[in-house]
């Protein structure tokens, strides 16, 4: 009989009641019966673990995303729905050889997707976007604001 509890993976050697912690949706009882429920975890860590910054300058709105070990091919940017910007793509799965002993499997893999509302001082038709050292970089220009001029009125009478 195990002494951890249940949502720390009660199946586990009471030595390592942490080892499964940081998986949360596989002991999760609804899950249980699922079919893909480590599958579906994944997937969740996947989409959720793609980290974006997004920084507002006087020129435009900039948005760094973490994307390491993705080719620009891999990586989709699209500006949908009018003002949406969608930053999508998939990591692909390791070929794995049957000989092959794997003792720890953590970098996440599958599809992603993040989305953001662009403010209406978004220039949609000039957005641009590149990849460097695992980042990805959108840049989306802002629309100038008129200056503001001040008329002087001349007062009659």
């Amino acid at each position: 009989m195990a002494l951890t509890p249940f949502f720390f993976g009660g199946d586990q050697s009471i030595f390592d009641p942490l080892d499964r912690f940081f998986e949360p949706f596989d002991r999760f009882p609804l899950w249980d019966n699922a079919p893909n429920s480590r599958q579906f975890a994944r997937d969740v860590s996947a989409i959720a673990s793609t980290r974006v910054n997004w920084v507002e300058t006087p020129e435009a709105h900039i948005f760094k995303a973490d994307v390491p070990g993705l080719k620009k091919e891999e990586v989709k940017v699209q500006v949908e729905d009018g003002r949406t910007l969608q930053i999508s793509g998939e990591r692909k799965k390791e070929e794995v050889e049957k000989t092959d002993k794997w003792h720890r499997v953590e970098r996440t893999q599958g599809s992603f997707l993040r989305r953001f509302r662009l403010p209406e001082n978004a220039k949609l038709e000039e957005v641009k976007a590149k990849v460097e050292d695992g980042v990805l970089t959108v840049t989306v220009p802002k629309i100038e604001k008129p200056k503001h001029e001040v008329k002087a009125v001349e007062i009659s009478g």
